[in-house]
């Protein structure tokens, strides 16, 4: 909203130069305080105009002048290309309202963009029908559609009122800020100090404060032409802090013989809430139409004039000469219907009454176009209506589902709850409350979800519904920070879903044991006992099992009867997932699940496909529910494989997909790559943080991922008590296939064996056996064999130690592989055998090094020392010296993709991945895409 050249408008910021006669100078005027916010703002424009990209956050209290400094913006962009949209807070719940108004002058740039983005954008803005589009492929598709308006001349996007801005266009505008890099972009966004808007967060920012006192004197004196009291001068500027508009608000509440006077008005409330009693006490005087045509324009957030003066004639016929010069002081009536000042519109609407409310709302529905614009129209209606009416609230069930095809769950759940509210049927109306739950639930408002549940509960709901009541309750506990208490919530809701629908049971259980392992050693006393022992005595899988059919009944098997009896199902239910007959959405939800029972079955090649598949698919669909999931699992395969350069590189997108979507999950990639890589301290940091974050969420596994971890962080460094510690607390939790069971045995009866506590490490050898022998797997039987060559003395040591170099051999667990080179090199030198020593830690070094595992290499390096041969220092490779994001290009070009291609593949532009592969040439010092083959 912008503070207009007018009558206590924003720009009596302006210093006019005054003249000892009191004429304004000739001058050219500058906001009067806000030096170094003006030059911000005039380095970003001189920035854009260069060829490059800037993103910005101007933050401030309301009044502060925000709004002023948008509009030195807009009059410094000359020979830019200037969009602005603004945030309305009764439009919160109106998916891409804000993003519509931004984009709305480039649409018909649309047939630029690649298809698959095209059709997205269109179906957000109902431009077309069609599937959801997530909005990460939103977002892809506004980049581009920016891209190409800026090939024409400099885009500089001005987004006001960032506080209000509908949770999706927050979500894509500020995916699109993070990802601008070579583009003559300016992404700039006004905020206020208190709204919450995280998705900005990071972004640069200008803080806007209050004037200083000189400032705010010479701004009060510009607007009273009579007397001031010094007295009253100080009070005024002490009160408004130096903030402008409350300057010449306060200014308005004394008379002249106050001003004049020495009197002053006391100070109760917060700054804002002054200015909007300033605001509604300059309405009372107003004459009742003015104040109704006030009204309206607060009720109609779009500022369609055309929309505006249909319901102003509907409220009263003729709109007088007079109402609308009155009303000129708040409002301009331009090319779009304006407040002067975004707490007018608030101030407007909080003064009128309900009836006053409702009668304007009506006026608008009437007034709406129900076939272009059916869902503001149901909207308007909605708040029209003060009793129960069931046409009103279908209406407004319908859409809600029109809302969800367009991707906009929190629009879905306002729509669906403001149905209930509406509802006169209590049976109706207590289903319409469990479906607003579960849209709010999946809008990420947990609290809100939890409040329908009770008035869902509260009318008479049947039994399905009031297990799936229980179920949503279960899923909450796990989104909501209470992870630890999801497997009991879940069991009771699987167990009342068992004589009423079977399928559902079973695939309630699957999610209560799923959660039992996330919950891990945070459980409460036998959780996962009794999940399982109710999963055992569910009903039986159909005839033709689903894939979740059986991976319950594996899992459970696993838990009760042990790895080996459990081995055939775990690989019936792997076979399901290599089917045609599986869904991609039964793949997108349970694939995870599949590669904890390959890594059950410590079977590598599975874990490879498995993972590569899960975020392929994620991807294609643009599933940004289950993404992180799966790029983590892809990260954590190629750490195993010991391709930690492709791994950085994904695991920076993982961060990067995490930090825009607000995911709940914590990235351990980021801490098993550090601990891989030997970096102490990193290590250190992120395990306190991820501890932290799993804790707080009630998911032990994670901390048994961090302890496991730690483990071969201190193995590779040789601290082996502290590896040992680590291990030994991972080790010691349930026994879920993964950390605690197949991979913490492991590193503890290495440490154990190292620290000379064999007792223990024979214990871990035990424990690892029971996994390893069920499985028969290459990966599998070499581990066992290189942790009996541990505990093991003469030619069995050595037996042992080879056939554990075979076996890994024929595996894609490289960094395993080189692992044993050492162990059983440095059995060799300890066996004085130091020519064989030798040529066992050289081929371990060399691999270390050329995976990047810096410490297991710096301890290759120690033993080859210690058996008199010098060691050349070797760097990580070629690969490292480019950024993680830069190899990931590099690779995908070398395969042959196009620049289009890639940015599908990675969800940017195609100009970032060219602006990426210009800085691989440039530091690789090559011309051609051809020329990327010389390197790894």
């Amino acid at each position: 909203m912008w503070f207009a050249v007018r009558r206590g408008s924003g720009d009596g910021l302006r210093d006019r130069s005054h003249r000892p006669d009191g004429k304004a100078g000739r001058r050219r005027f500058g906001l009067l305080g806000r030096q170094a916010e003006c030059a911000a703002l005039d380095r970003l424009v001189e920035a854009v105009r260069a060829g490059e990209s800037r993103s910005l956050v101007v933050r401030g209290e309301a009044g502060v002048g925000k709004s002023a400094l948008l509009k030195h913006l807009f009059d410094q962009a000359s020979g830019c290309r200037v969009v602005s949209a603004a945030g309305v807070r009764s439009e919160m719940e109106l998916p891409f309202a804000a993003l519509h108004q931004l984009c709305a002058p480039m649409l018909d740039l649309l047939d630029r963009l690649p298809e698959p983005q095209r059709d997205a954008l269109s179906t957000a803005f109902r431009v077309r029908t069609g599937p959801a589009p997530d909005r990460f492929l939103v977002g892809l598709a506004v980049l581009s559609l920016f891209a190409a308006a800026a090939e024409d001349r400099p885009l500089v996007c001005v987004i006001d009122d960032a506080q209000w801005l509908d949770r999706a266009s927050a979500q894509v505008l500020a995916f699109v800020a993070r990802r601008l890099f070579a583009k003559s972009v300016a992404c700039v966004f006004a905020v206020r100090n208190s709204g919450d808007v995280h998705e900005l967060s990071g972004l640069p920012a200008v803080d806007v404060a209050g004037l200083g006192d000189r400032d705010a004197r010479a701004l009060l004196r510009s607007v009273i032409p009579g007397r001031l009291d010094e007295q009253v001068r100080d009070r005024i500027v002490a009160e408004a802090r130096g903030n402008p508009l409350a300057l010449l608000e306060l200014r308005r509440e004394l008379s002249d013989a106050e001003l004049a006077g020495g009197f002053g008005s006391p100070t109760a409330q917060t700054l804002s809430g002054r200015i909007e009693d300033s605001f509604q006490r300059r309405l009372e005087p107003m004459p009742a139409d003015t104040r109704q045509l006030l009204l309206l324009a607060a009720a109609e957030p779009l500022g369609d004039p055309a929309l505006f003066w249909r319901a102003a004639q509907r409220l009263g016929g003729d709109v007088g000469v007079a109402a609308v010069t009155a009303a000129d002081e708040m409002i301009d009536f331009g090319a779009r219907v304006r407040f002067r000042h975004p707490l007018l519109r608030w101030a407007v609407y909080g003064a009128a009454s309900p009836e006053e409310r409702r009668r304007v709302h009506r006026a608008l529905a009437d007034a709406t176009d129900v076939e272009t614009d059916p869902d503001r129209c149901a909207w308007h209606r909605a708040h029209a209506t003060a009793e129960p009416d069931e046409e009103v609230a279908a209406g407004l069930e319908r859409s809600a589902v029109r809302a969800e095809v367009r991707g906009g769950v929190a629009a879905t759940a306002a729509f669906l709850e403001r149905a209930a509210a509406l509802t006169p049927d209590s049976r109706r109306r207590a289903e319409r409350a469990l479906a607003a739950a579960q849209a709010k639930h999946l809008a990420g408002a947990p609290e809100a979800a939890l409040a329908l549940l009770a008035a869902a509960q509260a009318g008479p709901l049947d039994e399905l519904r009031l297990a799936h009541v229980e179920l949503l309750r279960g899923q909450i506990a796990i989104t909501a920070n209470r992870g630890n208490l999801a497997p009991r919530m879940l069991l009771n809701a699987a167990r009342q879903l068992e004589p009423l629908d079977a399928a559902a049971a079973r695939a309630t259980y699957l999610q209560a044991l799923a959660s039992s392992m996330f919950t891990g050693r945070l459980a409460e006393a036998g959780d996962l006992r009794e999940v399982v022992a109710a999963a055992r005595a569910a009903p039986p899988a159909p005839v033709t099992p689903r894939a979740a059919d059986l991976l319950l009944d594996a899992l459970v098997l696993h838990f009760t009867e042990g790895p080996r009896l459990a081995t055939p199902a775990m690989r019936q239910a792997l076979r399901a997932f290599s089917s045609t007959d599986i869904s991609v959405e039964e793949e997108l939800h349970w694939l995870w699940l599949a590669y904890v029972i390959a890594v059950a079955l410590w079977d590598d090649n599975a874990c490879h496909v498995l993972a590569e598949r899960h975020a392929h698919l994620a991807r294609r669909a643009a599933a940004l529910a289950v993404l992180p999931l799966g790029l983590s699992t892809h990260v954590m395969v190629l750490i195993f494989e010991g391709e930690l350069a492709e791994a950085a590189a994904l695991n920076e997108d993982l961060r990067m997909i995490i930090a825009t979507t607000k995911s709940e999950l914590t990235n351990y990639g980021a801490v098993m790559l550090a601990a891989w890589q030997g970096r102490i301290a990193e290590v250190g940091q992120l395990v306190r943080a991820a501890a932290s974050e799993a804790g707080a969420r009630g998911e032990g596994i994670g901390l048994t991922v961090c302890d496991w971890a730690s483990a071969v962080l201190y193995n590779g460094l040789g601290r082996y008590e502290d590896a040992r510690a680590a291990a030994q607390r991972a080790s010691a939790d349930p026994p879920a296939p993964g950390a605690a069971a197949h991979w913490a045995p492991t590193e503890l009866v290495e440490a154990a064996v190292r620290s000379g506590d064999s007792q223990l490490a024979s214990q871990a050898l035990e424990q690892l056996v029971q996994t390893t022998q069920a499985s028969q797997t290459d990966w599998a039987l070499g581990i066992e064999a290189r942790s009996r060559a541990l505990l093991s003395q003469g030619e069995d040591a050595e037996s042992l130690y080879r056939t554990a170099i075979d076996r890994l051999g024929r595996t894609r667990v490289r960094p395993e592989l080189a692992r044993s080179h050492l162990l059983y090199g440095e059995w060799l030198r300890r066996e004085r055998r130091r020519m064989e020593a030798r040529e066992q830690l050289r081929t371990a070094h060399e691999m270390f090094a050329a995976m990047g595992l810096e410490a297991f290499a710096d301890r290759a390096a120690r033993e080859l020392l210690a058996t008199g041969e010098t060691v050349r220092r070797r760097t990580v490779g070629t690969c490292d010296q480019l950024t993680p994001q830069e190899t990931q290009i590099a690779r995908l070009a070398r395969t042959g993709l196009t620049n289009k291609e890639i940015a599908s593949h990675l969800y940017v532009s195609p100009r970032t991945v060219e602006w990426h592969l210009r800085k691989v040439f440039a530091k690789r010092g090559i011309t051609s895409r051809k020329q990327l083959d010389r390197f790894p």
